[in-house]
């Protein structure tokens, strides 16, 4: 397994990040521990959590499971979404996103998370008034490295400039949803983490098993997450995904390769990428993730296989300035 710095902040992290959402829900204690242990066997010391994943579950698992070798181990979780009955037990306010971190740490079983995402955009609180939460955060240790998922190119750029000018801890990681058929990060949050040294460790690299090989335009499996869960069946339900997706898999099958092999090699080849999130339910379903660390993709593979969805329409709509 490879590394690759993370950022800016010279922490060394395995080219492939083990996504936790499964643990607690779809993949039970013991085959969280099976998953767990086949990625540290791989050579994944990158693990990426949300104290949403199961209503904390996922966290008290995977502290369960880091317990002996916390200090080999690169440990993210987030802070947004709702865990309690208590109006307040959300969002991005100082208050929440404190209490959110004293409870994460207790599940992890742990004296710091190493990155803390803030899990998406907060209308309710201004961005300064959690960016100093966060910055509080770091200097009580609590904290490693602020980050930043599902926001705009534009609030992370503005919430850059406010850490400058206020000389608080900036974001050094983001984390956009990437993968074939959802490309809208190529246009403005990938060229903005380049020019500004952050890491991107993408999620969804294989569109929520879009891209595995079992959908096609006119198929569709009898369970799987597009089928089972209306929240996915939302986001990928256009016809013209499917459609992407059968020809990405005729594509792999042509050139001898799992398409989530080849899903996940193509999100990590592009340069702006760290490290994708890779997930799964069960060991079975984790083989072909985790075999794209030791897949070498060209740039002329991945051009053709950029060639098989829309590309998005650049930032300022002159389409023809595009190349």
């Amino acid at each position: 397994m490879d590394h690759h710095t993370l950022g800016r902040t010279g922490v060394q992290v395995s080219s492939l990040c083990f996504g936790t959402m499964s643990f607690g829900t779809s993949a039970d204690e013991d085959e969280s521990a099976r998953m767990y242990t086949r990625c540290r066997d791989a050579g994944i010391d990158f693990f990426d959590c949300a104290d949403v994943y199961g209503q904390g579950r996922a966290e008290a698992i995977l502290g369960r499971l880091i317990a002996g070798e916390r200090d080999r181990l690169v440990i993210t979780s987030k802070v947004f979404g709702r865990v309690g009955d208590d109006v307040n037990a959300r969002g991005l306010s100082r208050r929440h996103v404190v209490r959110a971190v004293e409870q994460s740490l207790r599940r992890l079983g742990t004296d710091r998370i190493d990155v803390y995402f803030v899990h998406q955009f907060d209308t309710l609180t201004p961005i300064e008034e959690t960016l100093r939460a966060l910055d509080d955060l770091v200097r009580r240790g609590l904290i490693l490295y602020p980050a930043v998922s599902n926001w705009a190119a534009w609030q992370i750029a503005t919430a850059l400039g406010i850490s400058a000018r206020a000389s608080l801890a900036r974001f050094e990681l983001v984390q956009p949803m990437y993968n074939l058929v959802k490309r809208q990060a190529e246009v403005e949050i990938l060229p903005l983490a380049r020019a500004e040294q952050l890491a991107v460790v993408p999620y969804s690299p294989l569109g929520g098993g879009l891209l595995t090989g079992k959908y096609r335009a006119r198929v569709r499996p009898e369970r799987g997450r597009l089928v089972e869960n209306e929240h996915y069946a939302k986001r990928y339900g256009a016809a013209s995904n499917f459609e992407v997706a059968e020809r990405f898999a005729a594509y792999a099958e042509a050139a001898g390769v799992h398409p989530a092999t080849l899903a996940v090699a193509w999100v990590a080849a592009h340069p702006a990428v760290t490290a994708p999130i890779i997930g799964a339910r069960d060991v079975a379903q984790l083989e072909p993730s985790l075999a794209a660390a030791d897949f070498r993709m060209t740039s002329a593979m991945r051009a053709e296989i950029a060639a098989l969805s829309p590309a998005p329409p650049p930032a300022h709509d002159r389409a023809e300035e595009a190349d």
